[in-house]
């Protein structure tokens, strides 16, 4: 052991990494210096476990490519890791790296008059690809041994074969410009106000566009909610001033995104349509749902990836586009990734606050939308007064004696429902309403019986998926105007609502251990407070239970992005002095919301 220990050669012991061969890095969260190594770290690898010490992460091949496509290096990425590390790397490790950030890009698709054609300068790797069988359905002619004709209608197959093969290919094949549609970004805006776009969003715009080149065009843009990703996809629309179809979450997010259209730029209403359940227009500018592209005839086959049982996919070859956005690309149903196999010739903007995906399909945003192009941590647009600041409050409570028994003896899958709706949740609850009694708030939730007790115990308005597209927006206005200053809130307030000032949220549940839900629940408070204030984000959840394993899984995602989450005890905020007064407010009479 010693002659082991000898051997690791601790070089800087008041580092705060370790990376080791397995290709994981650990991470101490007591360091001086742990804050500048995580923000180098949230470029190039995956946070897999943050409990309160030790932080692990790990370098994946999606991980390393999606940091090569952004423009980060091998020398950059080594120079971090040793600049942090307390012992030398080990040498798999700086193979490995270097491998897989020169596999982005070896091999290109390009376009030779109507022929789609895959290319290499190293025969050895095209020898390779030719004859490996996830391929070779696609190929029509090898016409040298560095060059391939390939099916020009299969190029996003093609791209997402490569990325399993494990040679993500450059795609320079190009796009077509679609409809012109000329319009201007307005400043002042037609209500009034002043208008600029913020650098980052220009400058992000600016990076996935490149100028109309064939580098650019595709990608994904990652940005904190509350950082103006709508801005964003206007600014990329304004460079190109063409027809664009906008693919949404929701009705909200669709009627949001039409708003703010007409009211920073010179688009006029006959130029917009809005195409969803109530409404099925289709104009130069068309923003519409996931659902509704989603939507399948009655009787079809639920099982079949047939693109004829979606009547409203129609839609996508209703005009020339020239830019399709997806909004929350992290939420793209499959069926869409299907049909967006099939518009590879058509620009491609994702955004989106999280990369991570729940079902694992990462690497078709990657292949299909296009790998990440731009990013910038939330901690550093907090500092730079962008987005406001917040504080992560994790409460946790026990579950009350005659609950354990039937915990217990719960069937597992049921474990996570009972745990999370504990009634031990409501004194705790009732406590932190009247701690920010005069705060906008949010009470968030995965269960709707469990809101609506909570809407009719507390006397809030409550929103949930069986609220109508009117009842909601009547709801968020009056929110916005200071009318109510509490809402009930469950999933379908996770995405594209815009309550500039909300500055409490107080999560009840949660769905399992959702990362991407976390931050975008946490993303509800971020908007730049008028008085500069601190935003409060709680979860509470129940001890020694599944439902305080799954709220560890959820908050990885917000602990690479810098935020801590400060431990509590139902003692710790339930004093026994004012137990009585809080037991008697959450137990008090109310009418319902």
């Amino acid at each position: 052991m010693g002659a082991i220990i000898e051997e690791l050669k601790l070089i800087h012991p008041e580092n705060p990494l370790i990376v080791q061969s397995d290709k994981t890095i650990l991470l101490e969260v007591s360091s001086n210096h742990y804050e500048e190594a995580r923000d180098k770290l949230a470029r190039f690898a995956e946070l897999e476990k943050s409990p309160e010490h030790i932080h692990t992460y790990r370098l994946t091949p999606l991980s390393l490519w999606n940091a090569a496509a952004s423009g980060l290096t091998v020398k950059e990425i080594l120079g971090g890791l040793e600049e942090y590390s307390k012992y030398d790397l080990p040498g798999n490790v700086v193979h490995d790296i270097t491998d897989y950030m020169s596999r982005y890009g070896r091999l290109k698709l390009i376009r030779e008059d109507e022929d789609l054609i895959l290319i290499s300068d190293e025969r050895a790797l095209m020898a390779e690809i030719i004859n490996h069988k996830k391929v070779q359905p696609y190929i029509l002619a090898i016409l040298s041994p560095t060059k391939v004709r390939v099916l020009p209608l299969m190029r996003g197959h093609i791209k997402q074969a490569l990325v399993h093969v494990g040679y993500p290919v450059e795609d320079l094949a190009g796009y077509v410009i679609g409809e012109t549609l000329s319009f201007s970004l307005r400043s002042p805006t037609l209500s009034g106000r002043p208008f600029e776009l913020r650098h980052y969003q220009t400058e992000s715009a600016e990076i996935f566009y490149a100028g109309g080149e064939a580098r650019g065009g595709s990608g994904t843009i990652v940005l904190p909610c509350g950082a103006g990703k709508t801005m964003v996809g206007m600014a990329v629309m304004y460079q190109m001033q063409c027809s664009t179809l906008i693919l949404t979450p929701n009705t909200v997010a669709v009627r949001q995104w039409i708003t703010e259209l007409l009211d920073k730029t010179t688009l006029t209403e006959d130029q917009i349509g809005e195409y969803s359940g109530l409404r099925k227009e289709v104009r130069p500018i068309t923003v519409s749902t996931y659902q509704v592209m989603t939507y399948r005839q009655r009787g079809s086959d639920k099982k079949s990836v047939n693109i004829d049982d979606f009547p409203h996919f129609q839609v996508f070859s209703a005009r020339e586009w020239g830019l399709i956005v997806y909004d929350e690309v992290h939420l793209l149903p499959a069926p869409v990734f299907r049909i967006t196999a099939e518009l590879q010739p058509r620009r491609r903007l994702g955004l989106t606050a999280t990369l991570v995906r729940e079902d694992g399909h990462e690497a078709d945003v990657f292949s299909l939308i296009g790998p990440k192009k731009y990013d910038v941590p939330w901690k550093d647009l907090e500092r730079q007064g962008w987005i406001a600041p917040a504080e992560c409050h994790e409460v946790r409570v026990p579950l009350p004696i005659d609950q354990k028994m039937v915990y217990a003896t719960t069937e597992q899958r049921f474990k996570h429902s009972f745990a999370a709706q504990s009634s031990a949740k409501l004194p705790i609850l009732g406590k932190l309403l009247k701690r920010h009694e005069y705060d906008p708030t949010l009470i968030i939730g995965t269960y709707v019986e469990q809101l609506e007790i909570i809407a009719r115990m507390f006397n809030i308005p409550i929103l949930t998926g069986k609220t109508g597209v009117r009842a909601r927006e009547k709801l968020y206005e009056q929110f916005r105007k200071g009318e109510i200053n509490r809402l009930v809130v469950s999933k379908v307030a996770n995405f594209s609502i815009d309550l500039p000032d909300a500055s409490v949220a107080i999560e009840v549940s949660g769905t399992f251990g959702s990362r991407q839900e976390e931050a975008q629940r946490l993303g509800r408070l971020l908007r730049p407070k008028n008085d500069g204030s601190t935003a409060h984000f709680y979860t509470i959840v129940t001890r020694d239970t599944v439902d305080q394993s799954f709220a560890a899984n959820r908050q990885r995602f917000l602990t690479e992005q810098g935020y801590r989450y400060e431990i509590l005890y139902d003692t710790d905020v339930m004093s026994q002095e004012n137990e009585k007064e809080v037991k008697d407010y959450v137990e008090a009479p109310a009418t319902s919301g």
